[in-house]
């Protein structure tokens, strides 16, 4: 009995880590961008944490006491518009599908228009079209009498990004002022070239902004009162929650193994090495340069002071290897320059994260400027029980907890010393390395799961429809 036993539980293991394998394989093959990559946002709020903190309460609440009716039932027989200005393998598109997914899941019928269409024939767009066909939601031109009509008789339109606003008066053109009540704008924006009249004019005028920040929302309410002299509608922010596909990855230990070895052994990077990553879309604002700058001190550091560590390692996860910029061949150089080419290494592109969020020990969220609006690889990475070394900025203040689930550093240059003492800290200090990851993966099941983000979106959804409704029959 128990040689079968053994056998049994072997062949499982066998199963899981052919289907994992399958899957990375799959991954490391599609050289996209990552959902997670964000505009950048701003940090300078004082009031990020009031905002909104009873409706997230509330939402909590709700998840933990009903596990039974999907809180977006409700939507059944809705027709529902999504307007992206872009379909993409990025962060703005790819959260619109989840919902155009999620709706659909509940019996909503739901239609998609892609606002900004290249000319010429697309694979990913092809792809992702193809995708959202086979899973019930339709597929229209942004442009045409049909748009028009669908816009007309929706329950629901949703715009998502500022830049999808431009669709308004382009398609709608007289009738934007009949389908303003129903709109919903999601923003997830927050560079200043986004502040312009001709995208967001009609922003004062639609049911509801939902964003993904308290910070961000701050932002916009101070930007677009101070820049364009407008002002936001009611404005709901709604954090983002991880899949569950990628919980059951996270939290099964075999499948975070096989990946951990498979991923390890393709950097040429040993098991007990330790392993820093940054993963976004490699550019100035994602913070890739001061991140070496950081990496290559804290390795001299622990080299002078004869730290009995393991190897670090650092990856880049976000690289381009086809079409290098100006600003990667400065990384690349730089490795060069401090001769680090064994220790750093560049991933591509890449929309599933999970085997290197599996081999990696940390991860770096380095975004300058506002920092990120939200972040979402940060609570993917909490949920493998990584801690993170993140700016003090935009929305990772609102995830991560300093000095309980990661550290948090200034951006800019200042900052780079305090990360590099951050990475000491860490590759010195096992301990308080799992420690943090523990915590992490506790705060993620508390607050960032997708049924947290369900029932704040149905929060949201239930009330913009009982407006929309209400000046319909006004």
């Amino acid at each position: 009995m128990a040689k079968q036993a053994n056998a049994w539980i072997m062949q499982k293991k066998k199963k899981w880590s052919l289907m994992v394998l399958a899957l990375f394989s799959l991954s490391t093959a599609m050289v996209f961008l990552m959902r997670s990559a964000f505009d950048s946002c701003n940090a300078n709020s004082s009031s990020r944490f009031e905002e909104g903190r009873d409706r997230a309460a509330e939402a909590v609440r709700v998840v933990r006491s009903n596990a039974g009716p999907n809180p977006l039932q409700f939507m059944k027989s809705k027709l529902v518009l999504l307007v992206s200005h872009e379909l993409s393998l990025s962060g703005g598109p790819l959260l619109l599908m989840e919902l155009a997914f999620l709706l659909r899941g509940v019996g909503a019928e739901v239609v998609w228009i892609t606002s900004q269409k290249p000319p010429e024939s697309d694979e990913v767009i092809y792809s992702l079209e193809n995708k959202m066909l086979d899973r019930g939601v339709q597929v229209l031109s942004a442009k045409g009498q049909k748009a028009i009509d669908i816009a007309l008789k929706a329950d629901l339109v949703v715009l998502n990004t500022a830049v999808a606003g431009k669709w308004l008066d382009a398609v709608l053109k007289d009738n934007v002022p009949r389908v303003l009540p129903k709109v919903l704008w999601w923003i997830h924006e927050m560079r200043g070239h986004y502040f312009k009249v001709e995208y967001v004019k009609h922003l004062p005028f639609v049911a509801g902004a939902m964003i993904d920040s308290h910070t961000t929302a701050e932002y916009w309410k101070n930007r677009t009162r101070e820049r364009l002299g407008i002002k936001m509608p009611k404005t709901y922010v709604v954090h983002l929650g991880n899949s569950k596909e990628l919980m059951e990855i996270a939290e099964d230990s075999v499948s975070r193994r096989v990946l951990r070895e498979h991923v390890r052994e393709s950097l040429g990077v040993r098991n007990e090495d330790l392993l820093f990553a940054i993963i976004n879309s490699v550019s100035r604002g994602k913070g890739q340069d001061l991140f070496l700058r950081a990496f290559h001190e804290s390795v001299q550091i622990i080299k002078e002071k004869k730290f009995q560590v393991p190897s670090l390692h650092a990856v880049i996860v976000g690289s381009d290897m086809d079409k290098q910029t100006k600003f990667e061949t400065e990384l690349r150089n730089f490795v060069i320059e401090k001769r680090l080419q064994d220790c750093v290494h560049f991933v591509n592109k890449t929309l599933t994260v999970a085997p290197y969020l599996a081999s990696i020990d940390v991860l770096v969220q380095n975004s300058q400027a506002r920092g990120e609006c939200f972040g979402r690889i940060t609570i993917e990475a909490m949920a493998f029980q990584l801690p993170v070394l993140g700016t003090a900025a935009g929305g990772t203040m609102e995830i991560v907890v300093n000095g309980t689930t990661g550290l948090l550093h200034p951006v800019g240059k200042e900052g780079v010393a305090s990360l590099t003492n951050n990475i000491v800290k860490l590759a010195t200090h096992v301990e308080r390395r799992l420690t943090m990851g523990k915590k992490g993966y506790e705060r993620v099941k508390e607050r960032f799961l997708e049924p947290h983000m369900v029932q704040r979106i149905a929060l949201v959804l239930r009330e913009v429809l009982q407006k929309a409704k209400s000046h319909a029959n006004s």
